[in-house]
Protein backbone atom coordinates (compact mmCIF):
# COMPACT_ATOMS: atom_id res chain seq x y z
CA UNK A 1 0.00 0.00 0.00
CA UNK A 2 2.79 2.46 0.85
CA UNK A 3 4.50 1.70 -2.46
CA UNK A 4 1.24 2.29 -4.34
CA UNK A 5 0.68 5.52 -2.44
CA UNK A 6 4.13 6.89 -3.28
CA UNK A 7 3.55 6.02 -6.91
CA UNK A 8 0.13 7.71 -6.91
CA UNK A 9 1.69 10.91 -5.54
CA UNK A 10 3.71 11.22 -8.76
CA UNK A 11 0.65 11.03 -11.02
CA UNK A 12 -1.43 13.87 -12.45
CA UNK A 13 -4.40 15.07 -10.37
CA UNK A 14 -6.80 13.52 -12.89
CA UNK A 15 -5.32 10.09 -12.16
CA UNK A 16 -4.87 10.70 -8.44
CA UNK A 17 -8.57 11.27 -7.82
CA UNK A 18 -9.29 7.88 -9.40
CA UNK A 19 -6.51 5.89 -7.74
CA UNK A 20 -6.39 7.36 -4.23
CA UNK A 21 -8.12 6.05 -1.12
CA UNK A 22 -8.16 2.42 -2.36
CA UNK A 23 -7.48 -0.70 -0.26
CA UNK A 24 -4.16 -2.47 -0.71
CA UNK A 25 -3.65 -4.66 -3.77
CA UNK A 26 -3.86 -8.18 -2.39
CA UNK A 27 -5.55 -11.21 -3.89
CA UNK A 28 -9.36 -10.98 -3.80
CA UNK A 29 -9.17 -7.62 -2.03
CA UNK A 30 -12.02 -5.22 -2.71
CA UNK A 31 -11.35 -2.47 -5.23
CA UNK A 32 -13.33 -0.03 -3.10
CA UNK A 33 -12.99 0.63 0.63
CA UNK A 34 -15.72 -0.70 2.89
CA UNK A 35 -18.10 1.48 4.84
CA UNK A 36 -16.92 1.19 8.44
CA UNK A 37 -20.01 1.22 10.64
CA UNK A 38 -18.54 1.07 14.11
CA UNK A 39 -18.48 3.44 17.04
CA UNK A 40 -16.39 1.12 19.20
CA UNK A 41 -12.89 -0.28 18.65
CA UNK A 42 -10.72 -2.80 20.48
CA UNK A 43 -8.18 -1.13 22.74
CA UNK A 44 -4.52 -0.76 21.89
CA UNK A 45 -4.78 0.81 18.43
CA UNK A 46 -4.53 4.32 17.03
CA UNK A 47 -8.25 5.11 16.80
CA UNK A 48 -9.59 4.48 20.31
CA UNK A 49 -13.17 5.63 19.78
CA UNK A 50 -15.60 6.35 16.95
CA UNK A 51 -15.36 10.12 17.39
CA UNK A 52 -11.59 10.02 16.90
CA UNK A 53 -11.24 8.14 13.64
CA UNK A 54 -12.77 5.88 11.03
CA UNK A 55 -11.41 3.96 8.04
CA UNK A 56 -14.09 5.47 5.79
CA UNK A 57 -12.95 8.96 6.74
CA UNK A 58 -9.31 8.04 6.21
CA UNK A 59 -9.83 6.87 2.63
CA UNK A 60 -11.50 10.15 1.65
CA UNK A 61 -8.96 12.21 3.59
CA UNK A 62 -6.17 10.51 1.65
CA UNK A 63 -7.86 11.35 -1.65
CA UNK A 64 -8.38 15.03 -0.78
CA UNK A 65 -4.81 15.21 0.54
CA UNK A 66 -3.53 14.39 -2.94
CA UNK A 67 -5.81 17.00 -4.55
CA UNK A 68 -4.99 19.79 -2.09
CA UNK A 69 -1.37 18.91 -1.38
CA UNK A 70 -1.65 18.67 2.40
CA UNK A 71 -2.84 16.35 5.15
CA UNK A 72 -6.62 16.51 5.42
CA UNK A 73 -9.23 16.29 8.18
CA UNK A 74 -12.94 15.80 7.47
CA UNK A 75 -15.80 17.60 9.20
CA UNK A 76 -19.57 17.28 9.24
CA UNK A 77 -20.00 20.33 6.98
CA UNK A 78 -18.05 23.06 5.28
CA UNK A 79 -19.09 25.55 7.95
CA UNK A 80 -17.95 23.12 10.67
CA UNK A 81 -14.56 23.02 8.95
CA UNK A 82 -14.39 26.83 8.82
CA UNK A 83 -15.45 27.04 12.47
CA UNK A 84 -12.68 24.63 13.46
CA UNK A 85 -10.09 26.81 11.72
CA UNK A 86 -11.40 29.95 13.41
CA UNK A 87 -11.21 28.21 16.79
CA UNK A 88 -7.43 28.10 16.37
CA UNK A 89 -7.36 31.93 16.25
CA UNK A 90 -6.74 33.48 19.72
CA UNK A 91 -9.37 35.75 21.27
CA UNK A 92 -8.80 39.42 20.51
CA UNK A 93 -7.12 38.73 17.17
CA UNK A 94 -7.43 40.92 14.10
CA UNK A 95 -8.84 39.06 11.08
CA UNK A 96 -8.68 40.19 7.46
CA UNK A 97 -11.36 38.81 5.15
CA UNK A 98 -13.50 39.54 2.10
CA UNK A 99 -16.50 41.84 2.37
CA UNK A 100 -18.30 39.68 -0.21
CA UNK A 101 -17.67 36.23 1.23
CA UNK A 102 -19.85 33.18 1.78
CA UNK A 103 -22.80 34.09 4.01
CA UNK A 104 -22.09 31.32 6.52
CA UNK A 105 -18.58 32.65 7.04
CA UNK A 106 -19.82 36.23 7.33
CA UNK A 107 -22.36 35.25 9.98
CA UNK A 108 -19.74 33.27 11.87
CA UNK A 109 -17.30 36.18 11.82
CA UNK A 110 -19.95 38.54 13.16
CA UNK A 111 -20.64 36.11 15.98
CA UNK A 112 -17.04 35.51 17.02
CA UNK A 113 -16.18 39.20 16.80
CA UNK A 114 -18.88 39.88 19.39
CA UNK A 115 -18.16 36.91 21.65
CA UNK A 116 -14.38 36.62 21.39
CA UNK A 117 -13.44 40.26 20.97
CA UNK A 118 -12.14 39.78 17.43
CA UNK A 119 -11.63 42.74 15.13
CA UNK A 120 -12.59 41.95 11.55
CA UNK A 121 -11.26 44.02 8.66
CA UNK A 122 -13.47 43.54 5.60
CA UNK A 123 -11.72 44.20 2.30
CA UNK A 124 -12.19 43.98 -1.44
CA UNK A 125 -9.99 40.94 -2.02
CA UNK A 126 -9.53 41.85 -5.68
CA UNK A 127 -7.89 45.13 -4.61
CA UNK A 128 -4.47 43.77 -3.76
CA UNK A 129 -3.11 46.95 -2.25
CA UNK A 130 -6.15 47.29 0.00
CA UNK A 131 -5.61 43.74 1.24
CA UNK A 132 -1.87 44.21 1.81
CA UNK A 133 -2.52 47.37 3.81
CA UNK A 134 -5.14 45.60 5.92
CA UNK A 135 -2.67 42.81 6.74
CA UNK A 136 -0.51 45.21 8.75
CA UNK A 137 -1.03 44.47 12.45
CA UNK A 138 -3.39 41.56 11.78
CA UNK A 139 -3.12 37.98 13.07
CA UNK A 140 -5.16 35.96 10.63
CA UNK A 141 -6.25 36.23 6.99
CA UNK A 142 -9.21 34.32 5.60
CA UNK A 143 -9.24 34.64 1.83
CA UNK A 144 -12.05 33.36 -0.36
CA UNK A 145 -11.19 33.32 -4.05
CA UNK A 146 -13.14 33.38 -6.27
CA UNK A 147 -15.61 34.96 -3.86
CA UNK A 148 -19.15 33.71 -3.39
CA UNK A 149 -21.13 35.11 -5.16
CA UNK A 150 -19.33 38.24 -6.45
CA UNK A 151 -16.72 36.11 -8.28
CA UNK A 152 -13.86 38.42 -7.39
CA UNK A 153 -10.38 36.93 -7.69
CA UNK A 154 -7.65 37.63 -5.14
CA UNK A 155 -3.95 37.71 -5.98
CA UNK A 156 -3.40 34.66 -3.79
CA UNK A 157 0.36 34.24 -4.44
CA UNK A 158 1.14 37.85 -3.53
CA UNK A 159 -1.29 38.13 -0.62
CA UNK A 160 -0.23 34.85 0.96
CA UNK A 161 3.47 35.68 0.61
CA UNK A 162 3.02 39.08 2.25
CA UNK A 163 0.80 37.72 5.01
CA UNK A 164 3.32 35.02 5.91
CA UNK A 165 6.16 37.55 5.94
CA UNK A 166 4.16 39.50 8.54
CA UNK A 167 3.58 36.38 10.64
CA UNK A 168 -0.11 35.88 9.90
CA UNK A 169 -1.88 32.55 9.76
CA UNK A 170 -3.57 32.25 6.35
CA UNK A 171 -6.63 30.23 5.44
CA UNK A 172 -8.20 29.94 1.98
CA UNK A 173 -11.71 28.84 1.10
CA UNK A 174 -10.94 26.76 -1.98
CA UNK A 175 -14.47 25.49 -2.61
CA UNK A 176 -15.12 27.18 -5.96
CA UNK A 177 -11.76 26.20 -7.46
CA UNK A 178 -10.78 22.99 -5.62
CA UNK A 179 -7.19 21.81 -5.68
CA UNK A 180 -7.54 20.98 -9.37
CA UNK A 181 -7.65 24.67 -10.33
CA UNK A 182 -5.49 26.23 -7.62
CA UNK A 183 -3.43 24.99 -4.66
CA UNK A 184 -3.22 27.52 -1.83
CA UNK A 185 -0.97 25.29 0.29
CA UNK A 186 1.71 25.30 -2.40
CA UNK A 187 1.49 29.10 -2.35
CA UNK A 188 2.25 29.08 1.36
CA UNK A 189 -1.20 29.16 2.96
CA UNK A 190 -1.64 27.36 6.28
CA UNK A 191 -5.14 26.07 5.57
CA UNK A 192 -7.13 25.15 2.48
CA UNK A 193 -10.80 24.48 3.18
CA UNK A 194 -13.33 22.76 0.93
CA UNK A 195 -17.03 22.38 1.30
CA UNK A 196 -16.98 18.73 0.26
CA UNK A 197 -20.73 19.11 -0.23
CA UNK A 198 -19.97 20.93 -3.47
CA UNK A 199 -17.54 19.89 -6.22
CA UNK A 200 -15.61 17.18 -4.40
CA UNK A 201 -18.65 14.97 -3.76
CA UNK A 202 -20.50 16.50 -6.69
CA UNK A 203 -23.92 14.83 -6.51
CA UNK A 204 -25.92 16.99 -4.08
CA UNK A 205 -26.34 14.10 -1.64
CA UNK A 206 -23.67 14.79 1.00
CA UNK A 207 -23.06 17.58 3.51
CA UNK A 208 -19.39 17.61 4.55
CA UNK A 209 -16.29 19.78 4.84
CA UNK A 210 -12.53 19.34 4.87
CA UNK A 211 -9.45 21.16 6.16
CA UNK A 212 -6.06 20.56 4.54
CA UNK A 213 -2.73 21.79 5.84
CA UNK A 214 1.01 21.14 5.85
CA UNK A 215 1.42 22.62 9.35
CA UNK A 216 1.36 19.73 11.85
CA UNK A 217 0.87 22.01 14.85
CA UNK A 218 -2.17 23.72 13.34
CA UNK A 219 -3.55 20.40 12.14
CA UNK A 220 -3.36 19.02 15.67
CA UNK A 221 -5.38 21.98 16.90
CA UNK A 222 -8.00 21.50 14.21
CA UNK A 223 -8.15 17.76 14.90
CA UNK A 224 -8.70 18.47 18.59
CA UNK A 225 -11.66 20.67 17.65
CA UNK A 226 -13.18 17.78 15.73
CA UNK A 227 -12.54 15.35 18.58
CA UNK A 228 -13.88 17.49 21.39
CA UNK A 229 -16.57 19.54 19.66
CA UNK A 230 -17.97 16.53 17.83
CA UNK A 231 -18.36 17.86 14.28
CA UNK A 232 -17.66 14.47 12.73
CA UNK A 233 -18.90 13.18 9.35
CA UNK A 234 -20.79 9.94 8.90
CA UNK A 235 -18.94 6.97 7.37
CA UNK A 236 -21.61 6.42 4.72
CA UNK A 237 -21.41 10.08 3.70
CA UNK A 238 -17.62 9.76 3.49
CA UNK A 239 -17.99 6.71 1.26
CA UNK A 240 -20.41 8.58 -1.02
CA UNK A 241 -18.10 11.59 -1.20
CA UNK A 242 -15.13 9.41 -2.10
CA UNK A 243 -17.15 7.87 -4.93
CA UNK A 244 -17.90 11.38 -6.12
CA UNK A 245 -14.25 12.43 -5.98
CA UNK A 246 -13.41 9.75 -8.56
CA UNK A 247 -15.09 11.78 -11.31
CA UNK A 248 -14.11 15.26 -10.10
CA UNK A 249 -11.79 16.09 -12.99
CA UNK A 250 -14.35 15.02 -15.61
CA UNK A 251 -17.27 16.77 -13.95
CA UNK A 252 -15.36 19.99 -13.37
CA UNK A 253 -13.98 20.06 -16.92
CA UNK A 254 -17.42 19.62 -18.50
CA UNK A 255 -19.15 22.07 -16.16
CA UNK A 256 -16.40 24.62 -16.72
CA UNK A 257 -16.73 24.24 -20.50
CA UNK A 258 -20.49 24.80 -20.21
CA UNK A 259 -20.00 27.83 -17.96
CA UNK A 260 -17.67 29.51 -20.43
CA UNK A 261 -20.08 29.02 -23.31
CA UNK A 262 -23.06 30.26 -21.30
CA UNK A 263 -21.11 33.30 -20.11
CA UNK A 264 -20.31 34.23 -23.72
CA UNK A 265 -23.91 33.87 -24.85
CA UNK A 266 -25.38 35.66 -21.84
CA UNK A 267 -23.06 38.63 -22.41
CA UNK A 268 -25.27 39.66 -25.33
CA UNK A 269 -28.65 38.59 -23.94
CA UNK A 270 -31.20 41.44 -23.95
CA UNK A 271 -32.42 40.60 -20.44
CA UNK A 272 -28.97 40.62 -18.82
CA UNK A 273 -27.25 43.76 -17.53
CA UNK A 274 -23.98 42.11 -16.56
CA UNK A 275 -22.26 38.73 -16.59
CA UNK A 276 -19.69 37.88 -13.92
CA UNK A 277 -17.31 35.12 -14.95
CA UNK A 278 -13.50 35.35 -14.71
CA UNK A 279 -13.13 33.26 -17.85
CA UNK A 280 -14.43 36.11 -20.01
CA UNK A 281 -11.66 38.31 -21.38
CA UNK A 282 -13.86 41.30 -20.61
CA UNK A 283 -14.19 40.35 -16.94
CA UNK A 284 -12.19 42.63 -14.59
CA UNK A 285 -10.71 39.57 -12.85
CA UNK A 286 -9.77 37.64 -15.97
CA UNK A 287 -6.06 38.46 -16.11
CA UNK A 288 -5.56 37.82 -12.40
CA UNK A 289 -7.30 34.44 -12.56
CA UNK A 290 -5.40 33.51 -15.69
CA UNK A 291 -2.07 34.31 -14.03
CA UNK A 292 -2.20 31.46 -11.50
CA UNK A 293 -5.41 29.44 -11.84
CA UNK A 294 -5.60 26.35 -14.07
CA UNK A 295 -9.20 27.12 -15.00
CA UNK A 296 -12.01 29.56 -14.25
CA UNK A 297 -14.50 27.30 -12.53
CA UNK A 298 -18.13 26.49 -13.22
CA UNK A 299 -19.91 29.29 -11.34
CA UNK A 300 -21.14 32.35 -13.16
CA UNK A 301 -23.44 35.16 -12.11
CA UNK A 302 -25.77 37.39 -14.07
CA UNK A 303 -27.49 40.63 -13.14
CA UNK A 304 -30.98 40.50 -14.61
CA UNK A 305 -32.65 43.54 -16.14
CA UNK A 306 -35.77 44.54 -14.26
CA UNK A 307 -34.44 44.10 -10.73
CA UNK A 308 -35.18 41.54 -8.04
CA UNK A 309 -38.69 40.63 -9.18
CA UNK A 310 -37.52 39.94 -12.71
CA UNK A 311 -34.64 37.81 -11.43
CA UNK A 312 -37.00 35.81 -9.22
CA UNK A 313 -39.39 35.24 -12.08
CA UNK A 314 -36.60 33.96 -14.31
CA UNK A 315 -35.46 31.47 -11.66
CA UNK A 316 -39.03 30.29 -11.12
CA UNK A 317 -39.56 29.77 -14.86
CA UNK A 318 -36.80 27.27 -15.56
CA UNK A 319 -37.65 23.70 -16.53
CA UNK A 320 -34.21 22.07 -16.59
CA UNK A 321 -32.17 24.21 -14.22
CA UNK A 322 -33.26 23.76 -10.60
CA UNK A 323 -34.20 26.81 -8.53
CA UNK A 324 -32.29 25.99 -5.33
CA UNK A 325 -29.40 27.04 -3.14
CA UNK A 326 -26.08 25.15 -3.27
CA UNK A 327 -23.61 24.50 -6.05
CA UNK A 328 -21.08 22.08 -7.46
CA UNK A 329 -23.37 19.19 -8.36
CA UNK A 330 -23.78 17.49 -11.72
CA UNK A 331 -27.06 19.35 -12.17
CA UNK A 332 -27.33 23.09 -12.87
CA UNK A 333 -28.81 25.27 -10.12
CA UNK A 334 -29.60 28.95 -9.93
CA UNK A 335 -31.03 31.44 -7.47
CA UNK A 336 -31.16 35.15 -6.69
CA UNK A 337 -28.73 35.45 -3.83
CA UNK A 338 -30.36 38.43 -2.11
CA UNK A 339 -33.43 36.32 -1.40
CA UNK A 340 -31.40 35.38 1.67
CA UNK A 341 -31.43 38.17 4.22
CA UNK A 342 -27.88 37.33 5.31
CA UNK A 343 -26.28 38.07 1.92
CA UNK A 344 -23.80 40.95 1.87
CA UNK A 345 -25.50 44.31 1.12
CA UNK A 346 -22.91 44.95 -1.60
CA UNK A 347 -24.38 42.11 -3.69
CA UNK A 348 -26.92 43.51 -6.19
CA UNK A 349 -30.59 42.62 -5.68
CA UNK A 350 -30.82 41.28 -9.22
CA UNK A 351 -27.74 39.03 -9.10
CA UNK A 352 -28.46 35.39 -9.94
CA UNK A 353 -25.78 32.81 -9.17
CA UNK A 354 -25.67 29.92 -11.60
CA UNK A 355 -23.94 26.68 -10.68
CA UNK A 356 -23.42 25.20 -14.12
CA UNK A 357 -23.72 21.44 -14.36
CA UNK A 358 -22.81 18.84 -16.96
CA UNK A 359 -26.01 18.84 -19.03
CA UNK A 360 -26.06 19.35 -22.79
CA UNK A 361 -25.11 22.96 -23.50
CA UNK A 362 -27.93 23.58 -25.98
CA UNK A 363 -30.50 22.29 -23.51
CA UNK A 364 -29.10 24.59 -20.83
CA UNK A 365 -29.10 27.58 -23.15
CA UNK A 366 -32.68 26.94 -24.29
CA UNK A 367 -33.83 26.76 -20.67
CA UNK A 368 -32.00 29.92 -19.60
CA UNK A 369 -33.12 31.86 -22.66
CA UNK A 370 -36.78 30.95 -22.29
CA UNK A 371 -36.66 31.67 -18.55
CA UNK A 372 -35.19 35.12 -19.07
CA UNK A 373 -37.68 35.90 -21.84
CA UNK A 374 -40.52 34.86 -19.53
CA UNK A 375 -39.83 38.06 -17.60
Amino acid sequence: MSTDREYIKKLSPESQVVASGRPGRTKDASLNPNIELSATFHAGGDIGYGRFGNASWKALEEAIELIEGGKTILFSSGLAAISAIFKTVPNGSVIVTSKNGYTGTMNLLRQISEINGMQVRYVDVSNTQEVLTALEGANFAWIESPTNPALEVADLPKIIKQAKSLGLIVGVDNTFATGLLQQPLKMGADFSMNSVTKYLSGHSDVVMGSVSSRNENLLTKVLDVRKFHGAIPGPFEAWLALRGVRTLSLRLAKAQENAMELAKRLSSHPQVDRVRYPGLETDPHHLMAKSFMKGFGAILCIEVKGGANAADRACESSKLITYATSLGGVESLWERRQRWGSEAPSIPDNLVRISVGIENIEDLWLDIDQSLRAI
